[in-house]
């Protein structure tokens, strides 16, 4: 797998997708013989994955099965959650104690474990022994807001790979450049995105936004950059993104990203059962038909836009959706269903960042 090939499936079922996505990738290609693999879920608190926090346990649970069956014995599942929560709690309520016991996977809770020092840009760094123990680490973020950082997906979920006391320091480094110098010491050699359902604004969840993709990449930086413009930012809007760039964990420019799509035309279209501020995002919405990938662009789109103050701006409602595919009138409409309208936006899906500029420029 080449470090600028990204790999996209859509779906609402976790665990066929990730199926699908392994042996698209060919996974066991990747990993030496009788390496030692660890699975870095992202368990930030103890919430199910559909509150838009934590990594769905049926994407951990189809790679373990994977590998298994192609003869991989040394698997382990690490994780060491935010301060305040414990690790073995979040184990349990977001469905990997039951998983570990399944599968006879050990849980490592980091929060536990002892640590060593590495050098990692101009910072010393503590982390915990394990995740560097690990002959192949696995990655496992959630795409999701961050209130402090904006987004939170490869390179951030390595966080949960230090001791308490170092989250604290980071916090006070600025989390920006001590993010991007662990990224240069704890190299996965793959990450795969939980990019089913993220949350709008805010890591601990609550205001989940249906996506239904799944993404899997080798370079976290370029995944990152990829990333922000699903959900309406732009990598310079990420410091860390370009601090991790150029301590030579990967690339930023996205003009080198290979995107490739499994399955670009089984994007699922269901009803959208939206709670919190997405909720109240769907007013400035005529949906028809719409697919999850292009709904779920618009409403990051459109919270980027009321963070910015010009949402009330817009001529209309924004239509959306496979009932407006030969549908003539005004726009503004977003994905190439609406291309019939005066104005629109093509893309299956656009990204969120675009969605931004067009909207902008009415």
């Amino acid at each position: 797998m080449k470090p600028e090939q990204i790999t996209v499936i859509y779906g609402t079922d976790p665990y066929s997708m990730t199926e699908r996505l392994l042996e698209r990738i060919a996974l066991a290609d990747l990993i030496p013989a009788g390496a030692r693999i660890a699975l870095k879920p992202n368990l930030v608190v103890a919430k199910p994955a559909d509150s838009g926090a934590t990594t769905h346990p049926a994407i951990a649970e189809a790679i373990i099965v994977y590998l298994q069956a192609h003869g991989f014995k040394e698997i382990s599942i690490m994780e060491g959650s935010w301060l305040g929560e414990t690790t073995e709690h979040a184990f349990q309520i977001c469905g990997y104690t039951e998983l570990a016991r399944k599968y006879r996977v050990p849980l490592i809770d980091l929060k536990q474990a002892p640590t060593v020092r590495r050098r990692g840009g101009e910072l010393d760094l503590a982390v915990c022994r394990p995740a560097l123990e690990s002959d192949y680490l696995i990655n496992l973020p959630v795409l999701k807001a961050h209130c402090q950082t904006e987004l939170t997906c490869a390179l951030k979920n390595l966080k949960g790979c230090i001791p308490d006391a170092e989250k604290r320091r980071y916090h006070n480094l600025g989390l920006h450049r001590p993010i991007a110098a662990l990224s240069s010491v704890l190299r996965p050699g793959l990450t795969i995105v939980d990019a089913l359902s993220g949350d709008l604004s805010f890591e601990e969840g609550g205001n989940p936004v249906p996506m239904d993709r799944i993404i899997a990449g080798t370079d976290p930086v370029l995944l990152d950059a990829y990333a922000a413009t699903l959900i309406g930012l732009e990598s310079g809007d990420i410091p860390y993104i370009g601090f991790a760039a150029g301590l030579g964990v990967g690339s930023a420019e996205l003009g080198r990203a290979a995107v490739i799509e499994i399955n670009p035309d089984e994007k699922p279209s269901k009803p959208f059962r939206l709670t919190g501020q997405a909720r109240n995002l769907a007013q400035w919405i005529e949906e028809r038909q719409a697919c999850s990938a292009c709904y779920g662009s618009l409403i990051h789109a459109l919270y980027r836009l009321k963070e910015r103050g010009v949402l009330r701006k817009l001529p209309g409602p924004v239509r959306i959706g496979q009932g407006f595919r030969g549908v003539s009138g005004p726009g503004p409409g977003i994905g190439s269903c609406t291309r019939s309208l005066q104005t629109h936006l093509p893309g299956c899906p656009p990204t969120a960042a675009a969605i931004i500029r067009f909207l902008k420029a009415l």
